[in-house]
């Protein structure tokens, strides 16, 4: 733990950009036709999404909320399952829907960062195989050439994916790319916005930092997860292990910008089945009453060795943020990464916006106990509350940046977790 008393002031150059976001299944509720709601029924999830926020109907709200609380732009995703619900029946009403959200958001001053696709897909697609054939890239071809020209008028910034890239199905990594890469040129067709897709930069560090073989095994993860997008993207070669180069011209150049949802490291032990080594004991800190290995760890300085790696293009943060039951953990992971970011700015990174992940506390994909929200939301009346951390955030952005007068506002001593 830092002393964040002890930290000089940080300003953000001029123009650069704060706001948050959220992902629809996470927020909207009854997202019946997604692959997602029916995995939750098909495994007997414990927890559903069910009506998650009942942002579908309380989008209104959030608007107004994400303006109250000075966001100057704001990144959601368009559910492909509401638009097509059944393979080739679109569904105007839905269209008409995400045309009020982001007309809205345009209408309040907010900056607006569209998602096609962020996990969830159409339950018909998914049978059908999903990102995993790249025979599909019709279906998803199809379903940008019909919702994109619409909803052109009120983007800034595209998505086409989120967090599609790496893992260990090669031939899953390299369909993700060219699906991303129909994706951009769909939109250049109607759009002069900056497209990219949101990419999860983790960090990947052997945990025997001198060992030969963990960290052989961590360039290897990493290069399978990372480095192949940017290499794909700067140059049109898809490489992956066990499989022979293809070279796709369409890919190369296809990210205006570097879209990057960061939160921390992975470790990495070649002694393992699986290569994922433990948190070291003297660093984990347990947030929320439940077990949460991804986030259970404050580590900014994978800001520096990750993003230092990007400067080629503009970066903007798309996602950041930690799951805590207590706020004042919150404010304390703002101070600790955002301060990160600057001096990751200063090292040459043309870093040019910060959206902090997320506006509510949601359906974290399989339970509703990780609270990454600025505002909690009361899951029977959902009724939206902000907390000290969406105040704080508030002043950040109305000082672009962070001084001990805001921290020493919201905090008078470091939080101590039980």
């Amino acid at each position: 733990m830092y002393n964040i008393f002890q930290i000089d002031n940080v300003k953000m150059p001029e123009g650069f950009l704060w706001g948050s976001g959220y992902a629809g299944h996470q927020v909207e509720g009854n997202n019946v036709n997604s692959n997602n709601y029916h995995v939750e029924i098909e495994e007997n999830y414990p927890e559903k999404s069910g009506m998650a926020c009942n942002s579908y109907e309380m989008y209104k709200t959030d608007i107004e909320l994400a303006k109250a609380l000075g966001h100057r732009a704001f990144r959601t995703s368009v559910e492909w399952s509401r638009i097509e619900p059944a393979e080739g029946e679109f569904d105007m009403e839905a269209v008409e829907h995400y045309v009020r959200l982001f007309s809205g958001l345009k209408e309040k001053g907010i900056k607006v960062f569209i998602t096609l696709v962020h996990f969830t897909v159409p339950y018909w697609f998914s049978k059908k195989g999903s990102f995993e054939k790249i025979e599909n890239i019709g279906h998803f071809k199809r379903y940008a050439e019909f919702i994109v020209p619409k909803l052109a008028p009120y983007a800034d910034f595209w998505n086409v994916l989120n967090e599609a890239f790496g893992g260990d199905d090669p031939l899953r990594n390299m369909n993700t790319v060219r699906y991303h890469a129909a994706g951009y040129h769909i939109i250049k067709k109607y759009s002069a916005a900056p497209v990219s897709s949101a990419h999860s930069f983790i960090m990947r560090m052997p945990y025997r930092p001198n060992d030969v073989f963990d960290r052989t095994l961590s360039d290897f993860i990493d290069m399978r997860d990372n480095e192949y997008l940017f290499h794909a993207v700067r140059t049109g070669e898809l490489i992956q292990p066990g499989m022979d180069c293809i070279y796709d011209e369409s890919v190369k150049n296809t990210m205006d910008y570097w879209a990057v949802n960061i939160y921390t490291r992975t470790m990495i032990n070649a002694r393992k089945k699986n290569g994922i080594g433990e948190r070291y004991k003297h660093q984990r800190i347990k947030m929320i009453d439940k077990d949460y290995f991804y986030l259970e760890e404050l580590y900014p300085e994978c800001l520096m060795s990750n993003l230092t790696r990007l400067k080629d293009r503009p970066v903007y943060i798309t996602e950041n943020g930690c799951a805590c039951d207590d706020d004042r953990m919150r404010i304390v992971y703002m101070i600790q990464y955002l301060t990160a970011l600057k001096e990751t700015m200063d090292m040459g990174v043309d870093v040019r916006g910060y959206l902090h992940w997320t506006l509510l506390d949601n359906y974290e994909w399989n339970s509703f106990k990780p609270k990454f929200g600025l505002c909690a939301v009361d899951m029977k009346t959902f009724e939206r509350t902000p907390k000290p951390s969406a105040y704080f955030y508030k002043d950040i952005i109305n000082n672009n940046g962070i001084c001990q007068d805001i921290i020493r506002k919201y905090l008078k001593e470091l939080p101590c977790l039980k």
